[in-house]
């Protein structure tokens, strides 16, 4: 898929031309699966892997083995195949109290990354979108949950009712960098909406990410830009 190659090879690049080590928030659903086969197989080699921590925006609830874990689907299909230490995989503990380790994570963002207006700030955050205009797991229905003081908050899937822990906006738009990853004809109305500044647009959490950097990417397949 040409997504995946044009990321992985981005990607790739934004990791060499830093010096230092990279901070990277990862995201969970479909799109990331492209992405992590593509580096798996085309870059396992030629990324510096020992200078990467990777980070995760979002997680569902759940232990690591569950099919649903973002953290599960990365280690499958990224992690187990590349050179990277252990000790620099950050990961949310979905399986244990929600409350909790949102606390837990929260804090382990603030003591591990450079701190930036009393916030913690990745290199690199990484974000999908869904077809209702969600990112990371904040959800047109807790929309509230952007603004939150926290670095981390517990969020609730509208439908199945799930627990997810997620970044929140100061987090997400204190990063130097961020990147939508989007797929599918069934965003590209969204994709307008937000892009475009039209329609129902502020009813989107997507609409809100506003790095203060400036810096914000969108990589979009020919069906999720299909309305621009």
């Amino acid at each position: 898929m040409d997504l995946a190659r044009e990321f992985a090879k981005w990607m790739s690049k934004f990791i060499d031309d830093s010096q230092n080590e990279v901070n990277i928030a990862l995201s969970g659903g479909s799109t990331p699966k492209l992405i992590f086969e593509e580096l798996a197989s085309e870059y396992k080699d030629k990324i510096d892997w020992s200078r990467v921590h990777f980070y995760w925006g979002d997680e569902r609830c759940v232990p690591p083995t569950d099919m649903d874990s973002n953290f599960g689907m990365t280690a499958e299909l990224l992690l187990s195949k590349i050179s990277i230490p252990s000790e620099n995989v950050h990961r949310i503990k979905g399986e244990n109290t929600p409350g909790e380790e949102a606390v837990n994570y929260s804090k382990l963002l603030q003591h591990r990354l450079t701190v930036k207006d009393n916030i913690p700030c990745f290199d690199l955050v990484i974000l999908g979108m869904g077809d209702d205009g969600h990112t990371a797991s904040i959800f047109p229905h807790q929309i509230e949950l952007w603004d939150a003081d926290n670095n981390c908050e517990v969020a609730t899937h509208p439908e199945t009712g799930q627990n997810r822990i997620t970044l929140t906006g100061k987090l997400i738009n204190n990063a130097k960098m961020v990147t939508f990853l989007v797929t599918g004809a069934n965003k590209a109305d969204k994709v307008r909406e937000i892009i475009k500044r039209e329609g129902h647009f502020e009813d989107y959490p997507a609409s809100l990410v506003a790095p203060i950097s400036g810096d914000l990417n969108w990589f979009l397949d020919s069906e999720a830009a299909a309305e621009l």
